[in-house]
């Protein structure tokens, strides 16, 4: 005969703060982040984690909070998170856990301070953090560790422009700005396209686009083709000296895409005065080979040229 014995079960322990955590929030006026947090704690709130963050996630990428009822940062987090789930339109789905309900998945997945979030995909962890990240920081995180399912066609517009095909390219790069506005790689190469025809809408396509974003080198490069471009109109913007006019001439021939011609006078006014117009004919070769790609002719034919004339 077996004999029962009812055992009380010890309550359940709190998951430590890390302590730069605590410190990080030591001086935080919460004020309406507080309120805001504990009005609502349990919107999302998981009850099958197999279903609704493991399955779920093969369909969607599911970002979920680990949490706790006593945590002063989760209630920081929490409203942001769901305003950012919101403005998103279903690219992904929140999903909150309360690691002192749920100890073994805070077990499970390594839990070790919160708020933790992880990104899941396809039943998979592919990105995480610990801490209550300012929003500007969220949104960042979001943009790099979301999959993009118009990669494919990103990918096959680099390839048309690539050819010269920049009707097929910019048709494409619509399809994707109509689904994802604010798809940074999409409207890059469309100011690509727009970089001669209409520099304007090719700076307002790049601003905003900041120094840590992985296509910036490119953004950049747009920004100074066309704002380089764009004081032909101002030849007092021009300093005096002799390699003014192949300078200007250079610019010229960027303008009418005759990118060879133009390599060429930039390599010119390099070996005249490196430091002209503060150091200019470089930053301009520099940009035309970002904007034509390592593949090109172009790139390909005067790039150990252009590296003699630098080292000069």
């Amino acid at each position: 005969m077996i004999s029962l014995i009812r055992v009380h079960e010890p309550t359940p322990k709190k998951l430590a703060i890390p302590f730069e955590i605590h410190l990080r929030f030591h001086h935080i006026e919460l004020g309406q982040f507080w309120i805001a947090g504990l009005r609502d704690m349990h919107t999302h709130e998981v009850s099958d984690f197999n279903t609704q963050v493991l399955g779920r996630s093969y369909e969607v990428p599911v970002v979920v909070d680990f949490w706790a009822e006593w945590c002063g940062p989760c209630k920081v987090l929490g409203p942001i998170l769901e305003r950012l789930e919101r403005a998103g339109n279903g690219r992904w789905i929140l999903a909150k856990v309360d690691t002192d309900r749920n100890q073994d998945l805070a077990e499970q997945y390594g839990i070790r301070g919160i708020p933790a979030v992880k990104l899941f995909v396809g039943g998979q962890v592919v990105s995480e953090f610990t801490g209550a990240l300012p929003e500007v920081m969220l949104r960042k995180w979001l943009a790099k560790s979301l999959p993009d399912k118009n990669k494919e066609k990103i990918a096959s517009a680099r390839s048309s422009l690539s050819s010269g095909l920049e009707s097929e390219a910019l048709a494409t790069l619509m399809t994707v700005l109509e689904e994802d506005r604010d798809n940074v790689e999409a409207r890059i190469l469309l100011a690509v396209i727009h970089l001669f025809s209409d520099p304007e809408q090719s700076l307002s396509l790049v601003t905003g686009i900041e120094a840590d974003s992985e296509h910036y080198p490119l953004a950049n490069a747009v920004h100074g083709i066309a704002t380089l471009t764009g004081r032909l109109g101002n030849a007092e913007s021009f300093p005096e000296g002799g390699a003014r006019s192949t300078y200007v001439e250079a610019i010229e021939y960027l303008k009418s895409r005759r990118f060879e011609e133009a390599v060429r006078k930039f390599i010119d006014v390099i070996r005249m005065n490196r430091e002209y117009d503060e150091d200019g004919a470089r930053k301009a070769v520099v940009a035309i080979f970002r904007i034509l790609g390592e593949e090109h002719q172009v790139t390909q034919g005067y790039r150990r040229e252009f590296g003699s004339a630098l080292n000069a």
